[in-house]
């Protein structure tokens, strides 16, 4: 594969002593510090001798029970019974520990591990790839993984073009499978960095279940999961539902923990409480004052991690008048007060985005010159002045209105349970009505919240996407036409509906260069429509939530040991974790 990407998130935690190997066959760009392997390490429950009370004599004990392992990675209320990976309102636990892809891309170092395919080939052109896939793979039902099982979830998805969550077909020609254990997807132009969304997004079905499904599978809620993961279903209320191991599992040994329970929380704050209380051991949430509650509470056991994930953003309906002017757009963005969403809405975790939204310092190789010293300053005096240039008129009521007396009155959605988000819209709320923009804050529950961001029902919306092992994921997810929609249809992720040719052409420049200054080159005019157009408006630099206990089981990723995104709603990195966990004797 070329070295495509010649950047990386330059984690410190990462260290490049005692450094393992990683099974890596080819990496998406270089990191200068070597990746550290999965540690795979086995653990025996033991039996434990006790004294008799009434005597001195030693009798043995059935073995220690191990403890289920309780995880929260979201808060939305009671579970639906739905585990297609390919559905938005999909459990936790859908996608990886149940159902798996063919590869495993760590975002820390883009390193990449083989999984369901035993190697991937990038043709020398980029416009094909070759997985040759693990033999010996069974389904939890015991039937054998094949390449027709990957033949018919991609073509699966390119029938239903609502489980093509990704928009593989945009870039694939054809997939074939020239024996039961290879299969072959040719590209309609080169396109190294698909392989992440082919390879380490996309969950492959059993051809011999999902055939069975009647209409369209990307409705189907698959109540009763059947993939080649570490794990199946047992048990399922709206309130609870628990996995156990798959017998079939095709890690000899894994996974080490034999059970999972997911309990139904409603929003952070009676999440946070269970947590404190012993009764989660993994989590994925944003919790103020950590140090003082969680850490606190018990230090030897309560860890936590948060490193650098995405930025969070502003979105702003572009397919709607005003945020189709890049006035408005501007005036919105002058008007916030980052440094408070920074210190007072995240608690000092999420620090001020750079106005390109790369990560900083962590892809710092790739920021252009142009805006080395770049960074966004709270302007009202600056922000009435462009509404007023644009042809905006002040009421008596302190609100700006057009010509036509259309007042700058909007909703800003964000999602229910979600403190910190709730507590930044509020902030943005009070910066926008010093400048004249009144905005109230509409608090939704997480389907309803995705589904107006989808169909592009909504004015304002607080939002962030899934980052990949490169900026490039963020930025294509977040910009391309191709993950757009018109209002009214599902938009895969570019929700704002941002349309631009020359931003299409620069990603697509991006995705097929193979040396360093055209990738630069390409990255350099993506940050200058960031800056200069404003299609979201960046806002803080989102950490992956992540807290642990090491009472019961040891092993979690940390500083020390990046091998995967440690927070508990990232897949497939969750499945990674656990089959990285061992019990504590």
């Amino acid at each position: 594969m070329p070295m495509l990407y010649l950047y990386a998130f330059k984690n410190a935690a990462l260290a490049a002593s005692a450094s393992r190997s990683f099974e890596c066959k080819e990496r998406l760009f270089v990191n200068k510090k070597a990746p550290r392997g999965i540690l795979f390490l086995s653990g025996l429950m033991i039996l434990t001798l006790l004294l008799a009370a009434c005597g001195g004599n030693a009798t043995p004990q059935a073995s220690k029970k191990q403890v289920p392992l309780s995880i929260v990675g979201v808060t939305n209320g009671d579970w639906p019974k739905n585990f297609n990976p390919y559905s938005s309102t999909a459990n936790s636990g859908a996608q990886g520990m149940i159902y798996e892809t063919l590869m495993f891309y760590n975002r820390f170092d883009g390193s990449v591990k083989p999984w369901l395919a035993a190697s991937q080939q990038l043709s020398s052109d980029a416009t094909s790839v070759t997985y040759h896939l693990r033999q010996g793979v069974k389904w939890s039902d015991g039937q054998a993984f094949t390449s027709d099982d990957v033949l018919f979830t991609l073509n699966l998805l390119q029938k239903y073009s609502g489980m093509d969550v990704s928009g593989l077909w945009n870039s694939i020609k054809t997939v074939t499978a020239p024996d039961a254990n290879t299969v072959v997807v040719t590209f309609k132009s080169p396109s190294a960095p698909i392989l992440w969304y082919l390879g380490g997004q996309t969950y492959i079905l059993a051809k011999h279940t999902w055939s069975k499904v009647k209409g369209d599978p990307s409705q189907y809620a698959d109540p009763a999961p059947m993939g080649t993961g570490p794990y199946t279903l047992s048990t399922f209320t709206p309130q609870l539902y628990t996995f156990v191991k798959n017998p079939h599992y095709w890690q000899p040994g894994k996974p080490e923990v034999e059970k999972l329970t997911f309990p139904a929380y409603n929003g952070n704050t009676s999440s946070e409480l269970a947590l404190d209380q012993g009764k989660i051991i993994w989590a994925g949430l944003y919790i103020p004052k950590i140090e003082q509650t969680y850490i606190a509470r018990d230090s030897v056991h309560n860890h936590y991690w948060f490193p650098a994930s995405d930025t969070v953003y502003l979105a702003l309906n572009l397919a709607k008048s005003p945020f189709n002017q890049f006035a408005v757009r501007q005036a919105i963005s002058l008007a916030i007060d980052r440094d408070q969403l920074y210190k007072v809405g995240e608690n000092g975790f999420e620090p001020v985005a750079h106005p390109t939204a790369l990560l900083l310092p962590y892809q710092k190789n790739l920021l252009s010159p142009n805006y080395a010293n770049a960074s966004f300053a709270m302007n009202v005096t600056r922000a009435t002045q462009l509404l007023e240039s644009a042809g905006y008129t002040k009421g008596s009521d302190g609100i700006y209105a057009d010509k036509s007396g259309k007042k700058l009155s909007f909703g800003l959605n964000v999602v229910e349970g979600w403190t910190d988000w709730i507590t930044d819209c509020q902030i943005i709320t009070t910066n926008l009505q010093a400048i004249g923009i009144k905005v109230t804050v509409n608090i939704l529950n997480y389907d309803a919240y995705y589904s107006n961001l989808q169909q592009g029902k909504y004015d304002i919306s607080l939002s962030s996407s899934t980052p990949g092992p490169t900026p490039y994921y963020w930025f294509n997810a977040v910009l391309n036409s191709a993950n757009s929609a018109p209002v009214g249809q599902n938009a895969n992720s570019n929700f704002e509906r941002w349309q631009d040719p020359s931003t299409d052409k620069l990603l697509s420049t991006l995705a097929g260069a193979v040396d360093t200054s055209s990738q630069q080159q390409a990255m350099a005019g993506i940050e200058k429509i960031m800056v200069d157009q404003l299609p979201v408006i960046p806002l803080t630099n989102e950490p992956y939530w992540y807290e642990y206990n090491t009472a019961h089981f040891t092993g979690w990723p940390d500083s020390d040991h990046p091998y995967a995104t440690p927070a508990p709603y990232m897949a497939p990195d969750s499945e990674v974790v656990l089959l990285n966990l061992h019990p504590v004797d």
